[in-house]
């Protein structure tokens, strides 16, 4: 398939309305992690972005709208969602260079450039550890079919010195992301992304730096979500993280010592 139809797609708003993406139907579809990821990168205007493995764009223009006059671009293998990214950006008014081609073999318009930061949300899960998705889009994009060691270095390669990268994982890949962290990134920090009070982190972001030499930090947990059971139809974030959804709000990442 090179393209979705309209009657594939829905609208969604995310950041309280502040972004609309145009995102399937059926396959898959952004949920909060790319909105954390994108809130918590410390992105200053006149700054580069890439995005490894964008999707139809949810994470680098949720980051896009946040921060304004950042040089987006984003690389993506599945052309139809390389294409919904372009038609994201366009109705969003930002700016975002889409690159077709695989993080694995990083295409040559971007293999000669750097960026300020690069974040990526790669798959979550290692081949075999759950149950395949009927969507080709959707299996692509959960089940991993590049390892985490090559999203970290073709992250690396595109960093500048001293160049943040930011990505987000279930907490069980943890070690495996870990271990792809090679001597070239340093001051290596790791935030737990906690439901609800008492309940054990189910996401984790790592940030690192490119020539960092700081000390590893394991950040306490950050709480999502009011009380400890959910409260029905509601989702009850807690105040900081709901300006993270509603007002394009940064993530509240932990001061440094």
């Amino acid at each position: 398939m090179t393209g979705f139809a309209d009657d594939q797609l829905s609208c969604d708003d995310f950041l309280g309305g502040r972004l609309r993406l145009f995102q399937p139907l059926t396959g898959y579809r952004a949920g909060v992690d790319p909105v954390f990821l994108a809130a918590s990168v410390p992105a200053q205007p006149g700054q580069r972005v890439l995005e490894l493995g964008c999707g139809a764009g949810a994470a680098i223009l949720c980051l896009g709208r946040r921060v304004a006059d950042l040089g987006l671009a984003g690389v993506e293998v599945q052309p139809s969602y390389a294409a919904l990214a372009r038609r994201n950006a366009v109705a969003n008014d930002l700016a975002l260079e889409i690159v077709d081609g695989d993080v694995a073999a990083m295409p040559v318009a971007l293999r000669q450039r750097q960026f300020d930061h690069v974040i990526a949300n790669p798959p979550y899960y290692r081949p075999g550890a759950h149950s395949s998705a009927d969507d080709a889009g959707r299996a692509m994009a959960l089940g991993e079919g590049t390892p985490l060691a090559v999203w970290v270095d073709a992250a690396t390669r595109r960093l500048v010195h001293r160049g943040f990268l930011h990505m987000i994982v279930k907490a069980d890949r943890l070690p495996d992301l870990l271990a792809a962290c090679d001597s070239r990134l340093g001051s290596i920090e790791v935030l737990p992304l906690v439901p609800r009070a008492g309940r054990a982190a189910e996401l984790v972001i790592l940030r690192a730096r490119k020539g960092g030499r700081a000390a590893f930090r394991l950040h306490h947990g950050l709480v999502l979500h009011e009380g400890t059971q959910h409260p029905g139809d509601r989702d009850h974030y807690v105040p900081e993280i709901s300006r993270v959804q509603r007002e394009a709000a940064a993530l509240p990442w932990p001061e440094a010592r």
